[in-house]
Formats: structure tokens, sequence, C-alpha cells
């Protein structure tokens, strides 16, 4: 970690040294030192990325992994912080935490208004669908899934709901706020599909002989993956990403995105 030390010590330095005279200001990067936590919003509601795993208390997922790394860079402890997908962007810009991880889309929309870091899980992700294994032979097409009777489960607030809302409006759209238990509501026949990821979606099928995804292999969309924060401070969000570079560069981020995304 001796470069990202280096590195710390440039980006605080430099943020000092550019504070004009007599006035104090201090970063995200100078409060997570001093206070010695790092504050990490997530909803825990998404495997592969951040889960709460209810019988162990604990985080799991390669955000849950990143989060590790990062808050290691910086030699301070995780305090997470949760949040839910309606809420995500009202929570970062209030600054309830200092990063969001819980694989949260890159997208114009969160550019617009928040910072997000350089992308990860490059071409792995997107959208798709999840149903019962018996009823996998019935949809192969949106149009297939555009029908008065065909019931689709979203959970609210995130870019699954916003996709079905802008292609599937001729579909019932069933809200349901416990993402983590849209598929065991597909597999009971609450519902029909879920609109999910691909990296969820594989999870899933492994776990629930019950499931299918029969387009995991041709997702509707393509997307990546990155680290939401406040606007406004480029020293944190060049650290952020010269983290995610050096994972990348000593292999790091490959291993972590085999072990959960592939």
């Amino acid at each position: 970690m001796r470069k990202i030390e280096r590195f710390l010590a440039t980006l605080c330095l430099a943020a000092v040294m550019l504070l004009p005279v007599g006035i104090a200001s201090a970063g995200h990067l100078e409060d997570i030192l001093a206070r010695g936590t790092i504050r990490i919003g997530t909803t825990g509601d998404y495997i592969p990325m951040s889960y709460l795993n209810p019988q162990t208390g604990e985080y799991e997922g390669i955000d849950a992994e990143l989060s590790k790394l990062i808050a290691a860079s910086l030699g301070v402890k995780i305090e997470y912080v949760p949040t839910t997908w309606p809420t995500l962007t009202a929570d970062t810009l209030a600054g309830k935490f200092d990063i969001a991880l819980c694989g949260i889309s890159r997208n114009y929309a969160r550019a617009k208004t928040m910072a997000m870091s350089d992308a990860y899980g490059e071409g792995i992700f997107g959208k798709t669908i999840l149903c019962r294994k018996t009823d996998a032979k019935k949809f192969k097409t949106i149009s297939d899934l555009n029908r008065p009777e065909v019931r689709i489960m979203i959970n609210p607030g995130g870019t699954n709901e916003k996709f079905a809302r802008a292609n599937l409006t001729k579909a019932k759209l069933i809200v349901h706020n416990e993402n983590a238990d849209i598929p065991r509501q597909i597999a009971e026949g609450k519902a029909d599909i879920m609109i999910t990821e691909t990296v969820e979606a594989a999870q899933y099928i492994r776990k629930d002989s019950r499931l299918a995804a029969p387009l995991i292999n041709a997702p509707f969309t393509r997307h990546s993956c990155g680290i939401l924060m406040e606007k406004g401070d480029q020293e944190w969000l060049n650290y952020i990403n010269f983290v995610l570079a050096e994972l990348r560069m000593d292999g790091t981020m490959a291993q972590l995105e085999t072990k959960y995304l592939k």
C-alpha cells in the first residue's frame, strides 16, 4: 500500500496549499483520517455486490471486499450506513456517507448530480430476467414480456424499476420493497418475472433450482458499476480512482470479478 500512502500524503498537502490564506477547510480525506472511520452507504440487498447476510450480520460480495480494501488503504475502520434504492440519491447529496458501494450502475442521470468513480465490472453487467424454470421457453424477447398478463416484480428506486417502466408499459408491474426477496416471490408464483442484472440472476439460479434466466447471455442492456459520492471534492474522487487503478494493475480486481461476477 506504499504507493497509496504516498498518493494520500500528496493529495492532503496539495489540498492545504491550494486553500486561501486564513481559510481552513477539510475534505473527505482529512475528515476520514481524523475520525478513524470511513462511512460507506450500502443497500445490503444485492447479491453478489453487497448483501447483508441475516445469519452472520456481515456484508458479503465484491463491494463489501472493495470497501475493506479502501478502508485498509486509509488505515481506518468501516462504518456502514444503511440506505435504500429510493433514497440513495438523497442520502448521497445529504452527505450521510463518504461513498456508496452496492452495485451502483454508472449512468448519465447520476453523473449529472453526483460524482462517480471509474468503472469496474465493464462488459459484465446487463439487464435481464429471472423467471420460473417451467416458464423459461415463454420469454425470448421484450415483446414476450410486454403483455398485460405478465406480472413483473421490481424493487423501487433503482435502474430495474426505471428499465421496466420505460420498456414494459403493457405488463403488470408489481413493486416489492425487498429486492433480495423477489426471487422467492417468483419461484412461488407471486409474479412471473424479475427484472434484474445478469450477475444477480446467475447467483439465484445456482441457489434455487426452480428459477431460470433464459436471456442471461443476451441482456437487454450493458453497463458498468461505480462508486458513488457527492460532487465537489475532486481530491477524494481522485483517491478512490487511484485505489481502483492499483487494484486493476496488481490483479486484485480481476480476481474479485472472477470470484463474484463470473
